[in-house]
């Protein structure tokens, strides 16, 4: 096991030995271990320098292990780093070879994932190789819970790259995701807008790289297809502007809420942040989720919000909302 980590003999002998008898000394350990002392003392240093050991503080000449899952748990860190490291060079050689390739061979141009874990993994590497901006169409179910991607997501914005994600109304009505999710990748620099059904899920990172599911509908995402340059590719593409192109932009105060650029005549503060979910399409149970509002207080203000659009029923409401410029 040791040896996996990167801690090969005697080392690892003399750390096990330390762990079953704290306060011992190199002669002591030696002895334990069938080494010589040269060799224990050269295994103490070793493991003092790698934070495996410490020296008592009443006899400098004796060693006490740090706990194994301190321990043993930093080198596992280093070696799952390393892994990463080792992954992320895979994908990269793996993106080079596709590209080389992929007039000769046009098999290669869509790839298969099976497992929610490589799917996930996928998913991590496609944004971080992006050079210009990443685009999606976010709706569930999902691999992982909604939210923890966000740190990701506020990193790569911070660092150039541009981020457009089309919302459906169940990814925005999805409980706590508006405002613990939605509003801060926005503050950050996210494009956000919303569409009552998307057809797919689907992300896609410059015109090199899209990943979407094999399944369809609310079924578990256990298999995914990465689609790589190609024809294929391009009518994606052509796909996420159209679908862009017709979805109602969400923006957002400073504060977090919701604001559309109002209009000399534009609406109030509560009918601002109804404007966007109302026009694509939520249901009044949704909005009051997603804005954190009573029932009874979404009505009301929902109510306000017709009169003041001189509309009877939503469509008219959404139609009158156009026409004034409020959305």
């Amino acid at each position: 096991m040791f040896d996996t980590l990167g801690l090969p003999e005697p080392d690892s002998q003399v750390y096990a030995a330390l762990v079953t008898a704290p306060q011992s000394d190199a002669t002591a350990l030696a002895a334990r271990c069938g080494l010589t002392e040269q060799q224990t003392r050269a295994a103490l240093a070793t493991l003092a320098e790698r934070g495996m050991a410490t020296r008592a503080p009443d006899n400098r000449n004796h060693y006490l292990a740090v706990a194994p899952d301190v321990a043993i748990g930093t080198l596992i860190g280093r070696r799952e780093e390393e892994l990463r490291s080792a992954r992320a060079e895979m994908h990269r050689l793996m993106d080079a070879f596709r590209d080389a390739s992929r007039y000769t061979d046009p098999a290669r141009s869509v790839e298969v994932l099976t497992g929610g874990d490589a799917i996930a993994q996928r998913f991590e590497h496609l944004q971080d190789t992006a050079k210009g901006q990443v685009c999606a169409f976010d709706r569930p179910p999902y691999v992982r819970e909604p939210g923890t991607n966000l740190e990701r997501g506020r990193r790569l914005m911070r660092e150039g790259i541009r981020y457009r994600t089309i919302y459906d109304r169940e990814a925005v009505s999805w409980p706590g995701r508006l405002e613990n999710d939605i509003a801060i990748g926005c503050a950050d620099g996210e494009e956000a807008r919303v569409r009552v059904v998307l057809p797919m899920k689907m992300i896609m990172a410059d015109d090199r790289m899209a990943i979407l599911p094999i399944s369809s509908g609310n079924r578990a995402l256990d298999a995914a297809y990465v689609v790589y340059p190609s024809s294929l590719l391009e009518a994606l593409a052509t796909l996420f502007e159209a679908e862009w192109e017709r979805a109602v932009p969400l923006r957002f105060a400073p504060d977090g809420s919701m604001e559309e650029d109002p209009a000399p005549d534009g609406p109030g503060e509560d009918h601002r942040r109804l404007l966007g979910l109302l026009a694509a399409g939520l249901t009044d149970e949704a909005i009051a989720r997603a804005l954190g509002w009573s029932a009874r207080t979404t009505q009301r203000r929902l109510q306000s919000l017709m009169r003041e659009l001189g509309a009877t029923t939503r469509f008219q409401a959404g139609m009158a909302a156009r026409e004034r410029g409020w959305l």
